[in-house]
Parts: C-alpha cells; structure tokens; sequence
C-alpha cells in the first residue's frame, strides 16, 4: 500500500493546486468583483512570500527529519481550514482578507508539495534511478486524478443544487479530502527518512541540478499561463459557454493516461529522449489555439488531448530527473525541492502578473461582450506566447547531457 498512499496524498495536493491556479482569477473577479490588475499583483505579492518560504520549508523538513508526519499533518490542516474560508467569501470582501487567507493555503500547499517530492528516495521502495521513476508515475498519477477531480467538482456541485457556482460547497469538498487524506496516508510519513549532504551552490552545479532547475523555471512558464487565461480562453475567446470543465478533464485524463506511458518510455530510452518526443506535441497545440475560430469544439478538444499527454510527460519525467541527480549526488533533497517548488511557482506568479493586467489594459472582461483587439490579445497571451516559451524550454533540453538518465 505504500505507493497507493503516495499517490493519495498527490491526489490532496492537485484537488488543492487547481482551485489556487485555475478557478481563483475568475473567482476572484466575478465572485468577489475584484479586478484582474489586482489579483495578478496579489498572486505575485504571494509568491515573493514563496521566494523566502519555499527555501526555509525545504531547509526545515531536512533539518528534523523525524517529523515527517508532523509536517504532513500541518500541510493538509492547513488546507482542511483554509479552503471553506477562501470560497465561502462573500462580495466586498476586503482584500487583506483574501490575501491573509491565501497565504495560508499556498504555505500548507508548499509544506506538502516539498515534503512529498523532497523525500522521493524516502517514498521509493529502493532509492534507485528506475525506482524513483516508478514511484513518480504513481505520484502523478494521483496528481492527475486530483486534478480531474478538483477541475469537475464545481459543475458537479452546481448540479447536485450548490448555489454561488458551487464554490462555497467546492471548499467544504476540498477541506473534507485533506482530513480524510491525512488519516489514510499516516504510515508513509513513519518511514525511515533517507537524507543526504547540505546543498550548495558548487553541489546543485555539479551535480546538474541547476540546469535542471533552469529548465523547470522555464518550462513551467507555458503551463502557468494557459492555466491563468484557460477559462478566459474557452468561454470569452471560443464562445464554448459551460464547456470548460469537460475540456479540463480531458486534458487531465488525457495527462493521466500518458503518465505509465511516458515512464516506462523514460526507462527504456532515457528521460532526455523521452521529453524529447514530448515536448513537440505541446508546441502544435499552442499552434493550433491560435488558430481555432469561435465555437470550434472539435478543434480544441484534439488540442487538449495532444497537449495533456505532452504535459503527464512534463510531470512525470522532469521531477523524476531532478530526484535522481541529487540522490545520485548524496544531496538533501527537501531543501533542493524548495528551490524546484519556487522555480515552478514563480512561473504561475509572472504569468498572472504580466498577462492579467494586460488583458485588463486591452479592454477584456470576463463573461461579457469583448472588442475583436481584446480576445486578440487574449489570444496571443493564451497560445502564441506560451508557444515561444516551450520552444525555449525545447532547446534547453537538447543541451542536457546525455548521462542525465534512468538506466
């Protein structure tokens, strides 16, 4: 039962991540009737919190490596309280409320993100390269299914006779999967913590990490914005109104199948060629959303099965380079997973920073008449841009080393 576990507490994590990175613009804006010049500086403010915090939570997993289970249990608590808060607020809120409590949640969502990805070598049944690859299909897998499950809920609720678009009863929902999570994955945090050496910068150098961590950073940006602008994009720019949460969950299911597949690809013929293979199929379908004319359902719907496959790849096979180098390496793997865990949310903080804000200078509102220029610029931010991006995190590939494998 252990991988299952591992994979249930990455299921609490993604049902959390999604709300946080997806539902809170539009949320935000139309729930609470808070512009989206704010909330892109709110999510930014955040993450510069994330650039002290992020580090420090690594540092201290590895510091008391016996409390494993205290700092489990602290993540989902946290996430148990502050989701039925966040979503249970009403119009006019004051902002210093919404900050207070996303702060809350996006520690407890870092807390557990770190430990969970830090003690990998810990989780694995062996700390070895294939090993630590296949503990990560199973922990993306669960990923995915959070997602999927977190993505629906909403319209699910909505029918089921929740009012507010669900969302009050969506944070009672999520706060009940961090309790019940937490009782069920106990025995995983009483393994024996296998720790390594302090980092370094001349450590994360030789061992390849930074390049890795270049790659993450970078690689995350496409991701975070098409996450930021995918419910602008599919309701206001295609005109597919109530189409959103069906297309999220094929592009997720659509991830999800893929994960087995990518891993037993990245064991037999390398994670570099394995990305390699990848990373052309998210390029095509930021081609192909640039294109798409309004109301071309069948048109989106291949791109989200083109470009969710590319990303369970993503999931799966890059976390999993990063565990092996450091392991390889004798590396604390907590503290290093604070700086990936950054990496990876200062992609979603520019994105919503520099193209929230910019939508609003273009004129667009969500879910009402917009200008040809502002769902042109909305198009542009959406595909175009993150197609750039990914075709630079292509190249970074192609330079890594070809020793940077699983065999």
């Amino acid at each position: 039962m252990l991988y299952p576990r591992v994979s249930l507490y990455a299921l609490m994590l993604a049902a959390a991540g999604i709300p946080l990175y997806i539902h809170l613009p539009r949320f935000a804006a139309v729930n609470l009737g808070i512009g989206l010049g704010v909330i892109g500086t709110v999510l930014l403010v955040i993450r510069l919190i994330d650039l002290v915090q992020d580090p420090l939570i690594g540092w201290a997993i590895d510091r008391w490596p016996g409390e494993q289970l205290l700092f489990a249990a602290t993540a989902a608590i946290g996430l148990a309280v502050g989701f039925p808060m966040l979503f249970g607020l009403p119009a006019g809120t004051n902002i210093l409320v919404l900050v207070s409590i996303l702060v809350l949640l996006f520690s407890a969502y870092s807390l557990g993100t770190i430990l969970l990805y830090g003690r990998s070598a810990t989780l694995a049944k062996r700390p070895e390269p294939k090993e630590l690859i296949t503990m990560a299909a199973w922990r993306e897998g669960g990923q995915l299914t959070g997602v999927i499950l977190a993505a629906s809920a909403p319209a699910l609720l909505v029918a089921f006779g929740a009012g507010a678009q669900g969302y009050p009863a969506f944070g009672l929902f999520l706060g009940l999967i961090a309790i019940l999570t937490l009782f069920l994955t106990f025995p995983i945090w009483r393994r024996p913590p296998i720790t390594g050496d302090g980092l370094s910068f001349a450590g994360l150098a030789q061992a390849g990490a930074l390049r890795l961590l270049l790659l993450a950073l970078v690689n995350s940006l496409p991701v975070a914005i098409t996450s930021t602008l995918f419910l602008f994009f599919v309701e206001d720019r295609l005109q597919l109104s109530g189409k959103a949460g069906p297309l999220l969950i094929l592009f997720f299911l659509s991830a999800g199948v893929s994960v087995p597949l990518w891993a037993k690809l990245a064991k037999q013929i390398s994670p570099k060629k394995t990305l390699i293979i990848a990373m052309p199929l998210s390029i095509a379908g930021f081609i192909g959303a640039a294109l798409l004319s309004a109301g071309n359902l069948t048109g989106f719907a291949a791109i989200c099965l083109a470009s969710g496959a590319a990303l369970g790849a993503d999931m799966v096979v890059l976390p999993a380079m990063f565990s092996v180098v450091l392991t390889r390496a004798g590396l604390n793997a907590s503290a290093a997973f604070g700086i990936w865990s950054f990496a990876g949310k200062l992609g979603l903080a520019l994105a919503a920073f520099f193209t929230l804000p910019l939508l609003e200078r273009s004129g667009f509102t969500p879910g009402q008449a917009n200008s040809a220029e502002a769902l042109r610029i909305l198009t542009l931010t959406y595909a175009v841009l993150p197609c750039i991006l990914k075709l630079g995190a292509f190249g970074l590939v192609l330079t890594l080393p070809t020793e940077v494998s699983a065999k």
